[in-house]
C-alpha cells in the first residue's frame, strides 16, 4: 500500500511552483464550476482511495482551468516532487486530479523513459563535442607546424 499523501505537502509543492491556492471547502469543491473563479488556481482535499490509502484530490479552477490542470499534472510528476497523478478514478470530476506519492518502481520507469527520450540528443551532443575536439587538435597541430616556418 502506498504511503499517505497529505494536502500540506502537495500544497507546498504547488505554491513553490507558482500556483495560487484557493481556500475552498470540500462542499464547494464538490459543486464543481471550475470556470467561475477569477484567477487560475487550485484547491486540495483529502480522499480515501479504494485501497484505503489517504490521497489528495487537486482541483484546477479559473478561466483556463484545463491548462492549469495540465500544469499541475506536469509539476507534480517532476522527479524532485516524486508524485503520481491519476486522472481516471470515478471519484474525480473533469477538473480534478488524484495525487499520491510515487513508488520506486514508477520513479525508475520514469527515469528510464526520460533517458530513452534524451538518448538521440545526447548522442548528437557527444558527436559534436568529438568533432570540436578533433578540429581543435588539428588547429593546434597546424599552428605548431606553421610556427616553425616563420
Amino acid at each position: 500500500m502506498p504511503r499517505t499523501t497529505r494536502t500540506a505537502a502537495i500544497a507546498a509543492h504547488l505554491t513553490n511552483g507558482g500556483f495560487t491556492e484557493l481556500p475552498l471547502t470540500e462542499a464547494e469543491q464538490h459543486e464543481g464550476h471550475p470556470g467561475r473563479h477569477g484567477a487560475d488556481s487550485f484547491a486540495l482535499r483529502q480522499h480515501t482511495h479504494t485501497d484505503g490509502t489517504l490521497v489528495v484530490i487537486a482541483g484546477a479552477y479559473g478561466p483556463d482551468w484545463f491548462a492549469t490542470m495540465n500544469a499541475i499534472h506536469h509539476r507534480l510528476e517532476q522527479p524532485h516532487v516524486k508524485c503520481t497523478v491519476l486522472t481516471d478514478d470515478p471519484a474525480l470530476d473533469d477538473h480534478e486530479l488524484m495525487v499520491r506519492w510515487a513508488t520506486s518502481t514508477e520513479l525508475i520507469a520514469r527515469r528510464r523513459a526520460q533517458a530513452q527520450a534524451q538518448a538521440p540528443l545526447l548522442a548528437l551532443l557527444r558527436q559534436q563535442e568529438a568533432a570540436s575536439k578533433a578540429a581543435a587538435a588539428r588547429q593546434v597541430l597546424e599552428d605548431a607546424g606553421q610556427s616553425s616556418l616563420w
